[in-house]
């Protein structure tokens, strides 16, 4: 007779082996289900931080254009009120320059016609005057504009030398400051009154060819009274108050 071969070893029945697999399995997906959802959950977050940052970005962008739009703005708004103060500026330093030569006009002295020629001169002899001539003639054409040499009051105005007698034609006096008095002489027609203000440059008469006058010119004379008899050489007077004649 044989004796009996026992195994060592317990069997283990079929389906709890298949059990124990399925638990392995299970525990194995579990592991790998719960390792997928935290790739996923960092994936999520990291994109969500990336839009957030690309926002911040985006809109840092926008926020600096705005800001450089300002300050180019404010930069424009500054050069325009620059300019329109230097505008300002010239312009009161212009009227003020005006000002200044319409003053120094009024306090000076000038020529009682343009564009002329000196003919006969002061204390000159002559056969056209009874005495020496009495004042400077300046030859312009009939017609030309005559000014008052200084600011002042007509004095005397009219016929017969304005009283100085008929010699001088149509004639013009007026009366300026420290008893001086300007003659103008030989006029075409006489353009002021007496009593009448006039000021430096103004016109009182047109020139011409009346009186004792052998051509057309301006008689001008710088007296020291309004009457005839009382003149001093009148280039030398112009040329005291800065005059070139």
């Amino acid at each position: 007779m044989f004796e009996r071969v026992t195994s060592r070893f317990p069997r283990t029945s079929a389906p709890r082996t298949r059990a124990a697999v399925l638990a392995a399995g299970l525990g194995t997906s579990v592991v790998l289900g719960a390792g997928v959802a935290v790739a996923v959950d960092n994936t999520a977050a990291s994109g969500a931080a990336g839009a957030v940052q690309a926002q911040a970005a985006a809109q840092s962008k926008v926020a600096e254009a705005q800001a450089k739009a300002v300050e180019a703005q404010a930069a424009k708004a500054q050069k325009a009120a620059e300019a329109q103060k230097a505008a300002a500026a010239k312009a009161a330093q212009a009227k003020k320059a005006a000002k200044a030569a319409a003053k120094k006009k009024a306090a000076s002295w000038i020529d009682p016609v343009e564009s002329y020629k000196l003919s006969a001169s002061f204390a000159q002899n002559g056969g056209m005057w009874a005495h020496k001539h009495s004042g400077q003639d300046y030859a312009v054409p009939t017609g030309t504009p005559v000014v008052a040499a200084h600011g002042g009051t007509v004095v005397k105005a009219g016929g017969n030398g304005a009283g100085d007698g008929p010699a001088y034609g149509n004639a013009v006096v007026i009366k300026h400051g420290n008893k001086t008095y300007s003659q103008y002489a030989h006029l075409s027609s006489v353009n002021v009154k007496v009593g009448q203000v006039v000021k430096t440059g103004q016109k009182i008469a047109l020139s011409g060819n009346t009186g004792n006058s052998s051509g057309p010119h301006l008689h001008f004379e710088i007296r020291s009274t309004p009457n005839y008899g009382s003149a001093v050489d009148p280039v030398k007077f112009l040329r005291g108050k800065g005059v070139t004649v």
